[in-house]
């Protein structure tokens, strides 16, 4: 038979739950709760709350690294603008968020982490009525920071072309928690061997990976990212963009520009980088099982790794304390 838990019951029941991926959790705020947790097994969301079964939330993802959180204004910016999008409440101002994180992250007790945020439609019922909740929550939670792998800055990344949809123009610069093809573009690279996987707008141009911002250095030595209404606007890829300026003065590529990317184009590519909160970038060396430019991570990706990690203690990041 199966049994019917007590609260207490429930509350010891809970706290035996454990598996390895909760070594990286560290600290979770929760609105409803009114304060911070570290116990991982307590990090619980209802089950109600719309974010969970409808995917009605958005989020954003955030670096931290020795106590310094990058580009924080432009992340907050961008979850304003989702949370805009789908008429969700924001239930605090931008510099009471910032302080509401900076308390979670000094609960979690460490310099290097990742931020992540959760805005959800709120518990109450189980339709899509999105009125029916008692209101917008907010849930940030710290999990460790893992540096991209060495393997993959040294010896780059495999990737395929996704036969997944990607999401239409008005979904794509949403930043929602409703993220199925991304997962599944996820599935379909490991499933076939590879570390990422590109999909490809409905003309069959370059557009973005399942969590990652997309460029390439073309034959003619310009950097070029995709210009698509179908791709979320990268913070990572706008910073790229500012940064590689300083490319152009040292000449190591000609110019950067938005533009179509075919796939002839990024069969070519002297290079192609992936950008990403987490990665900031890394280098594609195989796309599709073919080689890409000497098949070795090129001088650009090298380039751009030095900027990033200088651009870490930049006037874009600020300060845990």
């Amino acid at each position: 038979m199966v049994e019917v838990f007590s609260p207490e019951k429930f509350l010891e029941k809970i706290k035996t739950i454990k598996y390895s991926h909760q070594q990286s959790y560290l600290a979770m705020y929760s609105s409803l709760l009114g304060g911070v947790v570290t116990e991982p097994s307590l990090m619980w969301i209802p089950i109600d709350d719309h974010i969970v079964h409808r995917g009605d939330g958005v989020f954003e993802v955030i670096k931290c690294c020795k106590g310094y959180i990058y580009q924080f204004q432009a992340h907050l910016q961008r979850l304003q603008k989702s949370a805009q999008g789908i008429g969700l409440e924001f239930p605090l101002s931008l510099p009471e968020l910032k302080q509401r994180i900076r308390e979670t992250i000094k609960a979690a007790q460490v310099k290097d982490c990742v931020i992540r945020i959760f805005l959800s439609r709120g518990p109450g019922g189980f339709s899509v009525n999105p009125f029916e909740s008692i209101g917008t929550q907010l849930y940030i939670v710290i999990t460790k920071w893992l540096p991209p792998d060495k393997k993959h800055l040294q010896k780059g990344v495999k990737a395929i072309i996704s036969k997944i949809p990607l999401k239409s123009g008005f979904f794509a610069q949403i930043k929602s928690c409703n993220y199925l093809p991304n997962v599944l573009m996820k599935k379909e690279a490991i499933q076939k061997g590879a570390d990422y996987a590109i999909g490809l707008d409905e003309n069959g141009y370059l557009a973005e990976g399942a969590t990652e911002s997309v460029g390439i250095v073309s034959t003619d030595g310009y950097l070029k990212f995709p210009e698509s209404n179908r791709i979320l606007e990268g913070i990572t890829l706008k910073r790229a963009f500012f940064l590689s300026q300083e490319l152009v003065k040292t000449k190591l590529i000609r110019g950067v520009c938005f533009c179509p990317i075919s796939l002839e184009d990024a069969y070519e590519a002297k290079e192609i980088l992936l950008l990403g909160t987490t990665i900031d970038v890394l280098p594609v060396v195989s796309l599709q099982g073919k080689r890409i430019g000497d098949g070795f991570p090129g001088a650009v990706f090298k380039a751009f790794k030095g900027l990033f990690e200088q651009d870490l203690f930049s006037d874009v990041s600020e300060p845990i304390d």
